[in-house]
């Protein structure tokens, strides 16, 4: 994710937007429970940070696999592994 990008998403005061969704009551229960013990002050922001967690990482596995293809196709393309490895080093420092 780019740095501009992740900043937005640290943001204490982005804009939310209220959603509804139907869960198993002994679930809630256990989120209200637990929230406390790890420091949240209610189910709900544990519920948005497990949310985000699970989005964080399928992010992260989704551009990695297209990463990992680009790069397998510009070697079957004949461009060295010394230029790959200056391209990604020059997008990761951004």
């Amino acid at each position: 994710m780019k740095v501009e990008a992740l900043k937005k998403r640290l943001d204490k005061n982005r804009p939310m937007t209220t959603i509804t969704i139907r869960m198993p009551e002994d679930v809630i229960e256990d989120l209200k429970r637990i929230a406390p013990l790890l420091g949240f002050s209610g189910y709900q922001p544990l519920v948005r940070t497990y949310i985000g967690q699970g989005l964080r990482a399928d992010f992260e596995r989704l551009e990695g696999d297209t990463v990992s293809a680009l790069i397998a196709s510009l070697k079957r393309h004949g461009v060295s592994d010394e230029v790959i490895q200056e391209a990604l080093g020059e997008v990761t420092q951004s």
